[in-house]
Parts: C-alpha cells; structure tokens; sequence
C-alpha cells in the first residue's frame, strides 16, 4: 500500500481562506471609519486610532488587519502563476517568504511604539 505524502497546502489554504474573509468583512469598516470619515470631520475615528495605540486587543487587530489579507494577497499570485502555467520551484517559496517576511515587518511596526 502507498503511503499519503503530507502536504502544507491546506494551512495555505486556511490562512488564504481566512484572509480574505477578514478583509471582506473588516477593511471597508477600517477604511471607512479610521480614513474617509475623519477626513470628512466626522468623529470618532481619533478614539479608534487610541484604541489601537493604547490596547493589545487593538494591536492585534490591526496586526490581522494587515497580515491576514496579506497571505490572502501571496497565495493568490502563487495560483495565479500556476494558472498562467508558470511552473518553477522558486515561485511558492518566493511567494510565502515574501508574505512571511512582510507579516514580520508588520508586526515589528505595530507592536513597536
């Protein structure tokens, strides 16, 4: 009997899936409530800039906000490539590493005062 090769596919797929939810349901908020309204004169978008400045519950989800939608972003060009039949052994590690190392530097940014 042959063995089943394990694959790291689907936490690819998770984080994917995950991302763009997030940034189906939460950036036209953000977007909405923390840039245009403001910029309208309308209030309430300085309380929630302090929110994420002054709380860890507002750090990480501006930390989602930013690296949840990013991996969403990466997987998409890495099946993208594969649909366009761009076939090589760089494009999936150049794509995850790209979004890892973006995810750290957007953690460092956030977390950092």
């Amino acid at each position: 009997m042959k063995e089943l090769k394990r694959s790291n596919e689907p936490l690819f797929w998770l984080l994917f899936g995950a991302g763009g939810m997030w940034g189906a349901i939460f950036a036209p908020i953000i977007i909405l409530s923390m840039l245009l309204l403001p910029a309208f004169g309308v209030e309430g978008g300085e309380r929630l800039w302090r929110l994420v400045h002054d709380s860890i519950f507002g750090k990480v989800f501006m930390l989602a906000m930013i690296v949840l939608p990013l991996w969403c972003g990466f997987h998409r060009i890495h099946h993208c490539l594969h649909d366009m039949k761009i076939h090589s052994a760089l494009v999936k590690p150049l794509c995850y590493l790209a979004a890892l190392a973006l995810s750290g530097l957007a953690f460092w940014a956030v977390v950092t005062p």
